[in-house]
């Protein structure tokens, strides 16, 4: 690997823990964007906050160009309570920076100063900090609010770290590379009635039972086998007695696709099975659903230009250009709806003794903070080289 020296890794990943041990949950993350907005000024970049309530865009420019494209980092933690024991865990319970937003920001931080310090380029580079990645959309508000209008980037960049990966490595593939996602929500009404006498009533947890098994059957027997699609049911509510047939059970869950096209099917194999089963049963069903995430997908030239600055310090056989999509979301998807761009995977290391994203005992690994780095500097370098 072809690392830059930066002479402040120390005091970033000290800045990193800092953060990690103050997480702070979607559109509240006031102190770290305090933290974000007193850095950048730092640095000597022109600060802008309010998008998104909690949102920070830093500006640097360079040269005489006109050209300007964007890099986004995301600010959020997960309502978890932590289970690691280290100095910098979590100070408050049910709060855990358990994706990694602490180190994506932190990356992106590292990469203002070292370009600020070494301006190396011709244009300008909005660093956008982002609130409310995790499941508040947090990229939507701050597009809602004018953050392409107020800062008319060209195209737009973003990187998560994944476990799995080796530090070192990253991976970088065109077109889906995260999954949409949308929760759906069935409400099954029968006819409550004694326990043992259930001829007298009209048996929700039966026909609710049913529906679980019978939404397995969507994606294994609607789908062409080479499309891809997840149907999980997550959540069962019914019953307040032993002794009690209950009225109504609420089955809900969550659908992940790659194309509208498959989400339109899956949804009307989901309604013909509830109606099915109703008639089936005897019973009343009804299904809603509710759109959040669209898919994550990099355009081709954009993805291109990304393996090639990061061929160039990691080496080819380091940049992984098949690895399979994720079926796990990421709000990232609205900016890249606006504007051409690439998402790409930064390797966390193996995962092992439960750092995996969303685990308790997950923590971002600083051995990536160089590598994470060297990416931003050289993709600015080659996209607004002089």
């Amino acid at each position: 690997m072809k690392l830059l020296d930066i002479p402040f890794l120390a005091e970033l990943a000290a800045l990193r823990r800092d953060i990690h041990a103050h997480p702070e949950l979607a559109f509240h993350e006031q102190r770290t964007a305090d933290i974000v907005a007193r850095e950048l000024e730092r640095y000597g970049l022109e600060v802008h906050r309010g998008l998104a309530r909690t949102g920070v865009v830093g500006l640097l420019r360079a040269g005489s160009g006109r050209r300007m494209i964007g890099l986004r980092a995301d600010m959020d933690a997960l309502p978890l309570n932590e289970l690691n024991e280290f100095p910098h865990h979590s100070k408050h319970p049910g709060r855990m920076h358990a994706c990694g937003h602490d180190g994506h920001t932190a990356l992106l931080l590292g990469a203002a100063r070292y370009l600020a310090e070494h301006p190396d380029f011709d244009g300008t580079v909005a660093f956008i900090f982002q609130p409310a990645e995790e499941a508040e959309g947090g990229a939507a508000v701050m597009i809602e609010d004018g953050l392409f209008e107020k800062f008319p980037v060209e195209s737009v960049y973003g990187l998560h770290n994944w476990p799995g990966i080796p530090v070192g490595e990253m991976a970088i593939m065109p077109g889906p590379v995260m999954a949409g996602t949308c929760g759906f929500e069935v409400t099954v009404r029968g006819h409550g009635c004694h326990a043992a006498m259930p001829h007298q009533g009209v048996d929700t947890i039966v026909a609710a039972s049913h529906l679980v098994q019978a939404l397995q059957t969507v994606t294994a027997r609607n789908l062409h086998p080479c499309e891809s699609a997840v149907v999980s049911v997550t959540q069962f509510h019914s019953g307040s007695a032993w002794n009690i047939i209950p009225e109504e059970a609420v089955l809900r869950g969550t659908i992940r696709s790659f194309k509208p096209e498959v989400q339109e099917l899956v949804e009307r194999s989901i309604e013909r099975l509830c109606s099915g089963v109703a008639s089936a049963y005897g019973a009343q069903i009804g299904v809603s659903f509710e759109h959040r995430y669209p898919p994550t997908v990099n355009t081709a030239p954009e993805t291109e230009a990304c393996r090639r600055a990061a061929r160039g310090f990691l080496g080819e056989d380091k940049v992984q250009i098949d690895a399979l999509p994720s079926m796990g979301a990421e709000d990232f998807a609205y900016m890249l709806r606006e504007k051409p761009g690439c998402y790409v995977w930064l390797g966390n290391g193996p995962g092992t003794g439960g750092c995996t994203l969303h685990n308790p005992h997950y923590d971002f690994n600083d051995d990536a903070l160089p590598v994470g780095i060297t990416y931003w500097v050289r993709l600015v370098e080659q996209l607004l080289g002089r």
